[in-house]
Protein backbone atom coordinates (compact mmCIF):
# COMPACT_ATOMS: atom_id res chain seq x y z
CA UNK A 1 0.00 0.00 0.00
CA UNK A 2 1.42 3.38 -1.01
CA UNK A 3 1.78 6.28 1.43
CA UNK A 4 -0.87 8.29 -0.45
CA UNK A 5 -3.32 5.38 -0.30
CA UNK A 6 -2.68 4.98 3.41
CA UNK A 7 -3.23 8.71 4.01
CA UNK A 8 -6.49 8.62 2.05
CA UNK A 9 -7.69 5.59 4.04
CA UNK A 10 -6.93 7.32 7.34
CA UNK A 11 -8.62 10.55 6.18
CA UNK A 12 -11.75 8.69 5.12
CA UNK A 13 -11.83 6.83 8.44
CA UNK A 14 -11.84 9.99 10.56
CA UNK A 15 -13.54 12.58 8.36
CA UNK A 16 -17.12 13.78 8.65
CA UNK A 17 -17.53 13.10 12.38
CA UNK A 18 -18.71 15.93 14.67
CA UNK A 19 -16.14 17.97 16.57
CA UNK A 20 -17.91 17.06 19.81
CA UNK A 21 -17.26 13.39 19.02
CA UNK A 22 -13.50 13.99 18.90
CA UNK A 23 -13.51 15.76 22.25
CA UNK A 24 -15.46 12.82 23.64
CA UNK A 25 -13.01 10.43 21.98
CA UNK A 26 -10.08 12.31 23.53
CA UNK A 27 -11.68 12.07 26.97
CA UNK A 28 -12.04 8.29 26.51
CA UNK A 29 -8.38 7.97 25.54
CA UNK A 30 -7.22 10.02 28.55
CA UNK A 31 -9.47 7.98 30.82
CA UNK A 32 -8.02 4.68 29.61
CA UNK A 33 -4.44 5.97 29.70
CA UNK A 34 -4.93 6.30 33.45
CA UNK A 35 -6.40 2.83 34.03
CA UNK A 36 -3.58 1.75 36.34
CA UNK A 37 -5.52 0.36 39.30
CA UNK A 38 -7.40 -2.40 37.46
CA UNK A 39 -4.06 -3.62 36.05
CA UNK A 40 -2.03 -3.94 39.24
CA UNK A 41 -4.70 -4.23 41.97
CA UNK A 42 -4.12 -7.96 42.56
CA UNK A 43 -0.34 -7.48 42.74
CA UNK A 44 -0.75 -4.49 45.05
CA UNK A 45 -2.91 -6.44 47.50
CA UNK A 46 -0.84 -9.64 47.50
CA UNK A 47 2.74 -8.37 47.14
CA UNK A 48 2.69 -4.91 48.68
CA UNK A 49 -0.01 -5.35 51.33
CA UNK A 50 0.56 -9.07 51.97
CA UNK A 51 -3.07 -10.16 51.68
CA UNK A 52 -4.10 -13.57 50.41
CA UNK A 53 -5.13 -14.37 46.86
CA UNK A 54 -8.65 -15.11 48.15
CA UNK A 55 -8.92 -11.61 49.58
CA UNK A 56 -7.63 -10.11 46.33
CA UNK A 57 -10.31 -12.08 44.49
CA UNK A 58 -12.97 -10.78 46.88
CA UNK A 59 -11.90 -7.18 46.26
CA UNK A 60 -11.96 -7.78 42.50
CA UNK A 61 -15.48 -9.22 42.79
CA UNK A 62 -16.69 -6.24 44.82
CA UNK A 63 -15.16 -3.89 42.25
CA UNK A 64 -17.07 -5.77 39.53
CA UNK A 65 -20.29 -5.80 41.58
CA UNK A 66 -20.10 -2.02 41.86
CA UNK A 67 -19.88 -1.85 38.07
CA UNK A 68 -22.93 -4.08 37.67
CA UNK A 69 -25.06 -1.91 39.95
CA UNK A 70 -23.91 1.40 38.48
CA UNK A 71 -24.57 0.35 34.88
CA UNK A 72 -28.32 0.68 35.30
CA UNK A 73 -28.07 3.68 37.65
CA UNK A 74 -25.79 5.44 35.17
CA UNK A 75 -28.27 4.76 32.38
CA UNK A 76 -31.14 6.28 34.35
CA UNK A 77 -29.03 9.33 35.23
CA UNK A 78 -28.08 9.72 31.58
CA UNK A 79 -31.73 10.04 30.55
CA UNK A 80 -32.84 12.15 33.52
CA UNK A 81 -29.91 14.45 34.28
CA UNK A 82 -28.27 14.44 30.89
CA UNK A 83 -25.17 12.91 29.31
CA UNK A 84 -22.67 15.60 30.35
CA UNK A 85 -23.71 15.86 34.06
CA UNK A 86 -23.62 12.07 34.40
CA UNK A 87 -20.11 11.88 32.96
CA UNK A 88 -18.87 14.70 35.21
CA UNK A 89 -20.37 13.15 38.36
CA UNK A 90 -18.95 9.71 37.50
CA UNK A 91 -15.48 10.97 36.58
CA UNK A 92 -15.04 13.24 39.60
CA UNK A 93 -16.33 10.46 41.88
CA UNK A 94 -13.87 8.03 40.29
CA UNK A 95 -10.94 10.41 40.75
CA UNK A 96 -11.76 10.98 44.43
CA UNK A 97 -12.44 7.32 45.27
CA UNK A 98 -9.30 6.07 43.49
CA UNK A 99 -7.14 8.58 45.37
CA UNK A 100 -8.77 7.56 48.68
CA UNK A 101 -8.23 3.86 47.89
CA UNK A 102 -4.49 4.40 47.66
CA UNK A 103 -4.40 5.49 51.32
CA UNK A 104 -6.66 2.76 52.74
CA UNK A 105 -4.99 0.15 54.97
CA UNK A 106 -7.74 -1.77 56.78
CA UNK A 107 -9.03 -4.72 54.69
CA UNK A 108 -12.69 -3.76 55.19
CA UNK A 109 -11.98 -0.17 54.13
CA UNK A 110 -10.07 -1.33 51.05
CA UNK A 111 -12.92 -3.63 50.00
CA UNK A 112 -15.57 -0.93 50.57
CA UNK A 113 -13.72 1.75 48.63
CA UNK A 114 -12.94 -0.71 45.82
CA UNK A 115 -16.70 -1.26 45.46
CA UNK A 116 -17.25 2.51 45.08
CA UNK A 117 -14.39 2.75 42.57
CA UNK A 118 -16.02 0.05 40.44
CA UNK A 119 -19.39 1.76 40.66
CA UNK A 120 -18.07 5.24 39.84
CA UNK A 121 -15.81 4.16 36.98
CA UNK A 122 -18.59 2.23 35.22
CA UNK A 123 -21.36 4.82 35.63
CA UNK A 124 -20.14 7.02 32.78
CA UNK A 125 -20.23 4.34 30.06
CA UNK A 126 -23.97 4.57 29.25
CA UNK A 127 -23.64 8.37 29.02
CA UNK A 128 -20.67 8.18 26.64
CA UNK A 129 -22.39 5.70 24.35
CA UNK A 130 -25.71 7.59 24.43
CA UNK A 131 -23.96 10.87 23.59
CA UNK A 132 -22.21 9.27 20.61
CA UNK A 133 -25.57 8.04 19.37
CA UNK A 134 -26.99 11.56 19.80
CA UNK A 135 -24.32 13.43 17.86
CA UNK A 136 -23.21 10.97 15.16
CA UNK A 137 -25.25 10.25 12.03
CA UNK A 138 -26.70 6.71 11.87
CA UNK A 139 -24.55 5.76 8.87
CA UNK A 140 -21.40 6.77 10.78
CA UNK A 141 -22.17 5.12 14.11
CA UNK A 142 -20.34 1.83 13.53
CA UNK A 143 -17.25 3.83 12.55
CA UNK A 144 -17.60 6.12 15.58
CA UNK A 145 -18.02 3.25 18.05
CA UNK A 146 -15.09 1.47 16.41
CA UNK A 147 -12.85 4.52 16.81
CA UNK A 148 -13.91 4.78 20.45
CA UNK A 149 -13.14 1.08 21.01
CA UNK A 150 -9.76 1.62 19.37
CA UNK A 151 -9.04 4.46 21.80
CA UNK A 152 -10.03 2.25 24.75
CA UNK A 153 -7.61 -0.49 23.73
CA UNK A 154 -4.79 1.88 22.80
CA UNK A 155 -5.11 3.64 26.14
CA UNK A 156 -5.27 0.36 28.04
CA UNK A 157 -2.17 -1.00 26.26
CA UNK A 158 -0.17 2.09 27.21
CA UNK A 159 -1.50 2.16 30.78
CA UNK A 160 -0.75 -1.55 31.29
CA UNK A 161 2.88 -0.96 30.32
CA UNK A 162 3.06 2.17 32.44
CA UNK A 163 1.50 0.40 35.42
CA UNK A 164 4.42 -2.01 35.55
CA UNK A 165 6.97 0.80 35.77
CA UNK A 166 4.91 2.72 38.33
CA UNK A 167 4.50 -0.40 40.49
CA UNK A 168 8.27 -0.75 40.64
CA UNK A 169 8.52 2.81 41.96
CA UNK A 170 5.37 3.28 44.03
CA UNK A 171 1.90 1.77 44.01
CA UNK A 172 0.57 4.98 45.55
CA UNK A 173 1.87 6.91 42.54
CA UNK A 174 -0.32 4.68 40.38
CA UNK A 175 -3.44 5.45 42.38
CA UNK A 176 -2.75 9.17 42.37
CA UNK A 177 -1.80 9.10 38.67
CA UNK A 178 -5.14 7.52 37.75
CA UNK A 179 -6.96 10.07 39.90
CA UNK A 180 -5.20 12.98 38.18
CA UNK A 181 -5.86 11.68 34.65
CA UNK A 182 -9.51 10.91 35.44
CA UNK A 183 -9.92 14.43 36.82
CA UNK A 184 -8.30 15.80 33.64
CA UNK A 185 -10.87 13.83 31.67
CA UNK A 186 -13.66 15.50 33.67
CA UNK A 187 -12.15 18.95 33.03
CA UNK A 188 -12.03 18.23 29.29
CA UNK A 189 -15.70 17.17 29.29
CA UNK A 190 -16.66 20.26 31.30
CA UNK A 191 -14.83 22.66 28.97
CA UNK A 192 -15.34 21.12 25.54
CA UNK A 193 -18.17 18.58 25.41
CA UNK A 194 -21.69 20.07 25.02
CA UNK A 195 -24.83 18.43 26.33
CA UNK A 196 -26.57 16.38 23.65
CA UNK A 197 -29.67 14.95 25.36
CA UNK A 198 -32.54 15.18 22.85
CA UNK A 199 -35.30 17.62 23.76
CA UNK A 200 -38.58 15.91 24.53
CA UNK A 201 -41.45 17.34 22.49
CA UNK A 202 -44.13 18.91 24.67
CA UNK A 203 -47.75 18.12 24.05
CA UNK A 204 -49.70 20.75 22.11
CA UNK A 205 -53.36 21.20 21.19
CA UNK A 206 -54.63 17.84 20.03
CA UNK A 207 -51.15 16.36 20.30
CA UNK A 208 -49.92 14.10 23.10
CA UNK A 209 -46.53 14.65 24.71
CA UNK A 210 -43.83 12.10 23.96
CA UNK A 211 -44.05 9.29 26.56
CA UNK A 212 -41.23 8.85 29.06
CA UNK A 213 -39.23 5.63 28.79
CA UNK A 214 -38.91 3.76 32.09
CA UNK A 215 -36.91 0.68 33.10
CA UNK A 216 -40.08 -1.39 32.79
CA UNK A 217 -40.28 -0.46 29.10
CA UNK A 218 -36.66 -1.56 28.63
CA UNK A 219 -37.17 -4.90 30.36
CA UNK A 220 -40.35 -5.59 28.36
CA UNK A 221 -38.59 -4.98 25.05
CA UNK A 222 -38.22 -8.62 24.01
CA UNK A 223 -35.91 -8.16 21.04
CA UNK A 224 -33.57 -5.85 22.95
CA UNK A 225 -33.42 -8.08 26.04
CA UNK A 226 -32.65 -10.98 23.72
CA UNK A 227 -29.68 -8.99 22.38
CA UNK A 228 -28.60 -8.30 25.98
CA UNK A 229 -28.72 -12.03 26.73
CA UNK A 230 -26.63 -12.79 23.64
CA UNK A 231 -24.21 -10.03 24.62
CA UNK A 232 -23.81 -11.78 27.97
CA UNK A 233 -22.94 -15.05 26.21
CA UNK A 234 -20.40 -13.37 23.94
CA UNK A 235 -18.89 -11.59 26.95
CA UNK A 236 -18.51 -14.91 28.77
CA UNK A 237 -16.44 -16.14 25.85
CA UNK A 238 -14.19 -13.09 25.58
CA UNK A 239 -13.61 -13.01 29.35
CA UNK A 240 -11.89 -16.41 29.10
CA UNK A 241 -8.91 -14.65 27.56
CA UNK A 242 -8.26 -13.10 30.98
CA UNK A 243 -9.49 -15.80 33.37
CA UNK A 244 -9.47 -19.20 31.64
CA UNK A 245 -6.50 -18.82 29.28
CA UNK A 246 -3.83 -17.97 31.90
CA UNK A 247 -4.96 -20.89 34.11
CA UNK A 248 -4.90 -23.31 31.18
CA UNK A 249 -1.48 -22.12 29.99
CA UNK A 250 -0.13 -22.43 33.53
CA UNK A 251 -1.41 -26.00 33.75
CA UNK A 252 0.43 -26.74 30.50
CA UNK A 253 3.71 -25.52 32.01
CA UNK A 254 3.82 -22.02 30.51
CA UNK A 255 4.74 -19.00 32.63
CA UNK A 256 3.42 -15.49 33.02
CA UNK A 257 5.78 -14.19 30.33
CA UNK A 258 4.40 -16.74 27.85
CA UNK A 259 0.83 -15.71 28.63
CA UNK A 260 1.77 -12.04 28.31
CA UNK A 261 3.34 -12.70 24.91
CA UNK A 262 0.26 -14.53 23.63
CA UNK A 263 -2.12 -11.86 24.93
CA UNK A 264 0.01 -9.06 23.52
CA UNK A 265 -1.21 -10.24 20.11
CA UNK A 266 -4.73 -9.17 21.12
CA UNK A 267 -3.77 -5.58 21.80
CA UNK A 268 -1.49 -5.27 18.78
CA UNK A 269 -4.13 -6.60 16.39
CA UNK A 270 -6.87 -4.34 17.76
CA UNK A 271 -4.67 -1.25 17.44
CA UNK A 272 -3.51 -2.27 13.95
CA UNK A 273 -6.74 -3.64 12.47
CA UNK A 274 -9.70 -1.99 14.22
CA UNK A 275 -9.89 0.98 11.84
CA UNK A 276 -9.14 -0.91 8.55
CA UNK A 277 -11.63 -3.68 9.39
CA UNK A 278 -14.28 -1.10 10.26
CA UNK A 279 -13.95 0.40 6.77
CA UNK A 280 -14.95 -3.01 5.40
CA UNK A 281 -17.84 -3.78 7.76
CA UNK A 282 -19.44 -0.40 8.57
CA UNK A 283 -22.16 -0.56 5.89
CA UNK A 284 -22.77 -4.32 5.95
CA UNK A 285 -25.71 -6.24 7.40
CA UNK A 286 -25.23 -6.35 11.22
CA UNK A 287 -26.94 -9.74 11.46
CA UNK A 288 -24.31 -11.43 9.30
CA UNK A 289 -21.49 -9.66 11.15
CA UNK A 290 -22.78 -10.66 14.58
CA UNK A 291 -23.39 -14.27 13.54
CA UNK A 292 -19.89 -14.51 12.04
CA UNK A 293 -18.21 -12.86 15.03
CA UNK A 294 -20.06 -15.17 17.46
CA UNK A 295 -18.82 -18.24 15.61
CA UNK A 296 -15.29 -16.85 15.32
CA UNK A 297 -15.21 -16.10 19.05
CA UNK A 298 -16.54 -19.51 20.06
CA UNK A 299 -14.39 -21.59 17.76
CA UNK A 300 -11.37 -19.32 18.23
CA UNK A 301 -11.38 -20.26 21.90
CA UNK A 302 -12.39 -23.80 20.99
CA UNK A 303 -9.14 -24.17 19.03
CA UNK A 304 -7.22 -23.49 22.25
CA UNK A 305 -7.85 -27.13 23.19
CA UNK A 306 -5.33 -28.12 20.50
CA UNK A 307 -2.65 -25.57 21.46
CA UNK A 308 0.67 -26.93 22.67
CA UNK A 309 3.05 -24.03 22.13
CA UNK A 310 3.06 -20.28 22.63
CA UNK A 311 2.89 -19.81 18.85
CA UNK A 312 -0.30 -21.87 18.55
CA UNK A 313 -1.83 -20.09 21.53
CA UNK A 314 -1.06 -16.80 19.79
CA UNK A 315 -2.75 -18.03 16.60
CA UNK A 316 -5.95 -18.81 18.53
CA UNK A 317 -5.79 -15.31 20.02
CA UNK A 318 -5.67 -13.95 16.44
CA UNK A 319 -8.93 -15.75 15.60
CA UNK A 320 -11.00 -14.51 18.55
CA UNK A 321 -9.45 -11.03 18.40
CA UNK A 322 -10.83 -10.65 14.87
CA UNK A 323 -14.24 -11.59 16.31
CA UNK A 324 -13.81 -8.92 18.99
CA UNK A 325 -12.89 -6.27 16.41
CA UNK A 326 -16.07 -6.99 14.43
CA UNK A 327 -18.43 -7.62 17.34
CA UNK A 328 -17.80 -4.62 19.62
CA UNK A 329 -18.77 -1.69 17.35
CA UNK A 330 -21.47 -3.65 15.51
CA UNK A 331 -23.25 -4.71 18.68
CA UNK A 332 -23.08 -1.26 20.28
CA UNK A 333 -24.51 0.28 17.11
CA UNK A 334 -27.28 -2.34 17.12
CA UNK A 335 -28.24 -1.36 20.68
CA UNK A 336 -28.60 2.26 19.53
CA UNK A 337 -30.73 1.10 16.61
CA UNK A 338 -33.09 -0.74 18.96
CA UNK A 339 -33.25 2.11 21.49
CA UNK A 340 -35.89 4.87 21.49
CA UNK A 341 -34.26 8.31 21.33
CA UNK A 342 -35.36 9.35 24.83
CA UNK A 343 -34.39 6.01 26.38
CA UNK A 344 -30.86 5.64 25.06
CA UNK A 345 -29.27 5.99 28.48
CA UNK A 346 -31.37 3.24 30.07
CA UNK A 347 -30.89 0.93 27.09
CA UNK A 348 -27.12 1.46 27.09
CA UNK A 349 -27.05 0.94 30.85
CA UNK A 350 -28.76 -2.46 30.65
CA UNK A 351 -26.52 -3.43 27.72
CA UNK A 352 -23.38 -2.41 29.66
CA UNK A 353 -24.60 -4.45 32.62
CA UNK A 354 -24.46 -7.63 30.51
CA UNK A 355 -20.67 -7.23 30.19
CA UNK A 356 -20.28 -6.44 33.90
CA UNK A 357 -22.27 -9.51 34.94
CA UNK A 358 -20.23 -11.67 32.57
CA UNK A 359 -17.03 -10.37 34.19
CA UNK A 360 -18.37 -11.68 37.53
CA UNK A 361 -19.60 -15.04 36.24
CA UNK A 362 -16.69 -15.92 33.91
CA UNK A 363 -14.09 -16.59 36.66
CA UNK A 364 -16.49 -18.93 38.45
CA UNK A 365 -17.37 -20.67 35.20
CA UNK A 366 -13.77 -21.21 34.11
CA UNK A 367 -12.48 -22.25 37.55
CA UNK A 368 -15.26 -24.77 38.13
CA UNK A 369 -15.01 -26.26 34.64
CA UNK A 370 -11.21 -26.58 34.64
CA UNK A 371 -11.09 -28.06 38.16
CA UNK A 372 -13.89 -30.54 37.56
CA UNK A 373 -13.48 -31.54 33.92
CA UNK A 374 -10.28 -30.00 32.53
CA UNK A 375 -9.50 -27.06 30.25
CA UNK A 376 -10.55 -28.95 27.11
CA UNK A 377 -14.16 -28.91 28.31
CA UNK A 378 -13.98 -25.16 28.89
CA UNK A 379 -12.86 -24.57 25.30
CA UNK A 380 -15.55 -26.94 24.01
CA UNK A 381 -18.13 -24.99 26.05
CA UNK A 382 -16.90 -21.75 24.41
CA UNK A 383 -17.49 -23.28 20.96
CA UNK A 384 -21.01 -24.34 21.99
CA UNK A 385 -21.82 -20.92 23.48
CA UNK A 386 -20.56 -19.20 20.32
CA UNK A 387 -22.78 -21.42 18.18
CA UNK A 388 -25.82 -20.75 20.39
CA UNK A 389 -25.14 -16.99 20.23
CA UNK A 390 -24.84 -17.08 16.44
CA UNK A 391 -28.14 -18.93 16.16
CA UNK A 392 -29.70 -16.46 18.57
CA UNK A 393 -28.65 -13.47 16.45
CA UNK A 394 -30.07 -15.18 13.36
CA UNK A 395 -33.44 -15.68 15.07
CA UNK A 396 -33.68 -12.29 16.81
CA UNK A 397 -32.64 -10.05 13.96
CA UNK A 398 -35.13 -11.11 11.35
CA UNK A 399 -37.22 -8.09 10.30
CA UNK A 400 -34.79 -5.72 12.00
CA UNK A 401 -36.33 -2.21 12.19
CA UNK A 402 -34.87 0.40 9.86
CA UNK A 403 -32.24 2.78 11.19
CA UNK A 404 -33.16 6.39 11.94
CA UNK A 405 -32.26 8.76 9.13
CA UNK A 406 -30.86 11.36 11.48
CA UNK A 407 -29.39 11.46 14.97
CA UNK A 408 -31.54 12.63 17.85
CA UNK A 409 -32.34 16.36 17.96
CA UNK A 410 -29.73 18.57 19.58
CA UNK A 411 -30.48 22.12 20.72
CA UNK A 412 -29.40 24.57 18.05
CA UNK A 413 -27.03 26.41 20.39
CA UNK A 414 -25.21 23.15 21.02
CA UNK A 415 -25.33 21.65 17.52
CA UNK A 416 -21.99 19.89 16.93
CA UNK A 417 -19.70 20.96 14.14
CA UNK A 418 -18.32 18.36 11.79
CA UNK A 419 -14.63 17.86 11.15
CA UNK A 420 -13.25 17.11 7.73
CA UNK A 421 -15.09 16.47 4.51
Amino acid sequence: MSVSTLKRAVRESVSGLPRAFWWLWASTLINRLGAFVATFMALYLTLDRGYSASYAGLVASLHGLGGVMSSVAGGVMTDRLGRRPTMLIAQVSTAVSVAVLGFMEHPVAIAAVAFFVGAASNASRPAVQAMMADIVRPEDRVRAFSLNYWAINLGFAVSAAGAGFLAEYSYLAGFLGEAVLTLACAVLVFLRVPESRPVRAAGGPGKAAEPEIGMGDVLRDGRFMGVVGLSFLISLIFQQGYVGLPVAMGADGFGAADFGLAMAVNGVLIVALQIPVTRVIEHRDPRGLLIASSLLAGYGFGLTAFAGSVGVYALTVCVWTLAEIVNAPTQTSLVVRLSPVHGRGRYQGVYTMSWSVAALVAPLMSGWTIDRYGAEWLWAACAVIGTVAGLGYWLLMRSLPAEDETPGPVPAAQAPETVGA
